[in-house]
């Protein structure tokens, strides 16, 4: 049974909490210029697409990133399963949260349209 690299482990836990403060301000910035931004979208306000086109090659990315190191495993060029598990959990969550927005962006646009004008 292979040990746990602490140094790995807490490089990992510090990536981890620096994608949680990312998000954090994402969501406090687009919560404070959606609504008080300029009329024209200029000023800096920012791109609702262009935000979500990021968001699916951050996933694309960890996705390619699990299959990788799966397959490295697999070749046995590496021996940590740990590692891989996690990575492939990570692809797997970001995966899931990716079709959970869809689907909350799905139902919103469903509401929309069926609202009387």
């Amino acid at each position: 049974m292979s040990t746990i690299d602490q140094s790995r482990l807490l490089q990992m836990r510090s990536s981890i909490l620096n994608q949680n403060q990312a998000l954090q301000r994402a969501a406090g910035r687009g919560g404070i210029d959606g609504g008080a931004g300029a009329v024209d979208g200029s000023a800096g306000a920012p791109d609702f697409g262009a935000a979500i086109n990021h968001a699916l090659q951050q996933v694309n990315a960890q996705q390619a990133k699990a299959s990788e190191i799966s397959e490295a495993y697999e070749r046995g060029d590496t021996h940590d399963i740990v590692s891989v598990m996690i990575e492939r959990q990570k692809a797997s969550l970001g995966f899931e949260t990716t079709l959970q927005v869809r689907n909350k962006l799905l139902s919103a646009y469903r509401d929309i349209m069926n609202m009387p004008v």
